[in-house]
């Protein structure tokens, strides 16, 4: 009888091997008290294993293969970076002088504390987060248990499918050495480092499947379809012939979707479509190379600050914004202003309450407009960084033209600041609106004429019009970017960028799915913006259609859905 399990694919590809089940379980931690006399020597305890952890990581770092993508170190640059970080490094030991208990102890407090900050936000990337912490937290905890925390295989595990309760960016970067088939997680996310570390080696991986290690044997043959995020164990032969042969034309396709890197997003009838790709961190300029991506269509400077766990510099957002623009060549670069709100602050001088409902509240540019000093600070970096390259500027979360009258009087502010200390910036730079909320997108005309592009961000938008969050599990089978109400306003945006003459860009989730290609196309949209990984299936897909066709098509699906009112 066969097995069909059901997760999250996060990294395309079909593998067929033994499953190895990696046990490591997670050690109980029990507090214990401490007089004053040992308190000292817990502290140093505590912090010869936060050393021993540093070191672990550094030595991962040194171990990436020489011709692995150069973006895959800066994941454990971040994770360094964590280490490094007053939450982490100094904190447990606060606690041990103050509770006077065991540095185990204090270290699970601590990990308590964060991981309840990351489980109350709403954003699906920054709940991923909490993984990074747990694996850093648990990585230290390992060495005060005097524990070794290399995962070392005891067999050869070339084809085979880890499956396990999580993995962690050395074990990703490891296993990869190993030459494996893929892996399969209980926990983790589409965002998780270790995720993004599996997409960029190609290792088919599934995350997302609870109590896959109790369901699955040791050695016995798996199917692991990452495409559709299912995994299938007990299969026949017949079955097993199946997807032997899928594997294989998923290999061809994968090989001919590289030969169109270098092609142009070209539809058969010759409508040239811009095909962009969205960046969460700066390293990630170094996939567009690889993908053939256009430039950047949406790069999310909030991580600038998520990474670091403090705030940015005006002169530290410059560097890195300049690295991009100057690595994109004469590509545009999206910035994104900061999204950052109450349920997701990162910012230590934030002393505000937090709101009930993170979705509706004091986020994005509404966060921005009421702390102006930091906003200015970001747009004076964004304009500098102009001067050396093709930048665009877009505002989250753009409501009402009032809004955007405030946000457009700070950019002339910023780049009045920069005149009178005699700093050289781009003064052509372009402000766009993401259009994320219904009420803008039925107000995108309005909202156009003082804009010079608009991009759709569905994600919320979708959330926002169907009253659904899309992370919850009890309500998110109503997420439907297919609803008819979604399509119309989208296309209320589509056509007010027509009507104004203005580009209108996609960035959301939706622009990524192949299974929505066409079908923007026939609604008009010319501008992609999507993971750089689903860059090269999106472009396959313009290249062998017809946008004139398509809209015919697209105009018939709107008269049926007039015809079922």
């Amino acid at each position: 009888m066969t097995l069909l399990l059901n997760g999250i694919g996060v990294s395309r590809g079909i593998s067929i091997g033994p499953a190895h089940i990696l046990e490591r379980g997670k050690a109980e931690i029990l507090r214990c008290d401490i007089g004053d006399e040992h308190v000292a020597e817990e502290i140093l305890r505590f912090r010869k294993a936060h050393k021993r952890a540093i070191k672990h990581l550094q030595e991962t770092r040194n171990a990436i293969p020489r011709d692995a993508p150069e973006d895959i170190a800066a994941f454990i640059d971040s994770h360094l970076l964590m280490m490094d970080d007053p939450m982490l490094g100094q904190m447990p030991a606060q606690i041990i002088k103050e509770q006077k208990c065991n540095a185990e102890w204090a270290l699970k407090c601590q990990e308590n504390n964060l991981v309840k900050v990351f489980d109350e936000m709403q954003d699906s990337y920054l709940k991923t987060r909490r993984n990074d912490v747990e694996h850093i937290i648990g990585m230290i905890q390992g060495f005060l248990l005097n524990e070794d925390y290399n995962v070392k295989p005891q067999k050869d595990l070339k084809d085979y499918i880890i499956v396990a309760d999580d993995l962690t960016a050395s074990d990703t970067i490891m296993f990869e050495r190993q030459k494996i088939g893929g892996f399969v997680t209980e926990y983790g996310g589409p965002t998780s480092h270790t995720a993004i570390l599996a997409r960029s080696f190609g290792i088919p991986s599934i995350v997302a499947m609870p109590g896959v290690r109790s369901l699955l044997v040791e050695d016995e043959t798996v199917i692991m379809d990452s495409i559709n995020g299912i995994v299938l164990a007990g299969a026949d032969k017949t079955l097993l012939a199946k997807y032997r042969r899928q594997k294989k034309r998923e290999k061809d396709h994968q090989q001919k979707l590289a030969i169109l890197r270098h092609q142009p997003a070209k539809t058969r009838d010759g409508v040239r479509i811009t095909l962009m790709a969205n960046i969460e961190l700066s390293e990630d300029i170094r996939i567009l190379k690889r993908c053939g991506s256009d430039g950047v269509g949406l790069y999310r400077t909030e991580f600038l600050y998520i990474d670091r766990n403090k705030t940015a510099t005006e002169e530290e957002q410059f560097r890195v914004y300049r690295k991009i623009i100057r690595a994109a060549g004469d590509n545009p670069v999206t910035i994104r202003t900061l999204d950052l709100g109450a349920e997701k602050e990162f910012d230590p001088s934030y002393e505000g309450p937090l709101t009930l409902n993170p979705a509706l509240g004091l986020r994005a540019i509404r966060r921005s407009l009421k702390h102006p000093d930091t906003f200015l600070e970001q747009l004076r970096a964004i304009f500098r960084a102009g001067a050396y390259g093709n930048v665009r500027i877009l505002i989250p979360m753009l409501t009402s033209t009032a809004e955007l009258e405030q946000i457009l009087h700070l950019c002339e502010l910023a780049k009045e600041q920069l005149r009178e200390k005699k700093i050289r910036f781009g003064g052509d730079t372009k402000i766009g609106g993401m259009i994320e909320i219904p009420a803008a997108a039925m107000a995108a005309e309005e909202l156009g004429h003082r804009l010079d592009f608009l991009s759709i961000g569905t994600n919320d938008l979708i959330q926002y019009a169907l009253a659904v969050d899309r992370i919850d599990e009890e309500v998110s089978y109503l997420y439907d970017p297919l609803h008819p109400g979604i399509l119309r306003l989208i296309k209320m945006v589509i056509e007010a960028g027509k009507t104004l003459n203005l580009p209108v860009a996609m960035c959301g989730e939706m622009a990524g799915d192949a299974r929505f290609t066409r079908l923007l196309l026939g609604m008009g949209l010319k501008e992609f913006s999507v993971h750089p990984n689903d860059l090269p299936e999106i472009k396959n897909i313009i290249i062998n259609s017809n946008v004139a066709a398509l809209r015919r098509r697209y105009k018939s699906v709107l008269a049926s859905f007039n015809s079922d009112q």
